[in-house]
């Protein structure tokens, strides 16, 4: 049987694939059965893209900061959270790939 669905547009989900989902979520890695799933090389890791419809949640946190730098933040004007988050983001990927 093969089924096909418009992302955005999916069935909701059983109450029994719910329970399922909570399992599984509920499983640690250490018992998770790897031994069918294909060994992946570095060359095709190097060219693995990121999921596009990921979402990363966002969580609400306080900081403190000069006061010159959030000036300078809120200049460009609305979004400056975000630009923060775009500046943080990059730095930490920069900083992961050196590793």
């Amino acid at each position: 049987m093969k089924m096909t669905f418009e992302i955005g547009k999916m069935p909701p989900l059983t109450e029994e694939q719910k329970k399922r989902l909570e399992a599984l979520d509920a499983l640690p890695d250490s018992k998770i059965d790897f031994t069918d799933m294909p060994s992946i090389t570095k060359e095709q890791f190097a060219r693995a893209v990121m999921n596009p419809y990921y979402r990363a949640k966002k969580v609400p946190v306080t900081i403190r900061m000069d006061s010159d730098v959030l000036a300078w933040l809120k200049r460009g004007g609305r979004g400056y959270q975000t630009r923060v988050n775009n500046m943080l983001k990059a730095l930490m990927l920069k900083e992961m790939s050196k590793a």
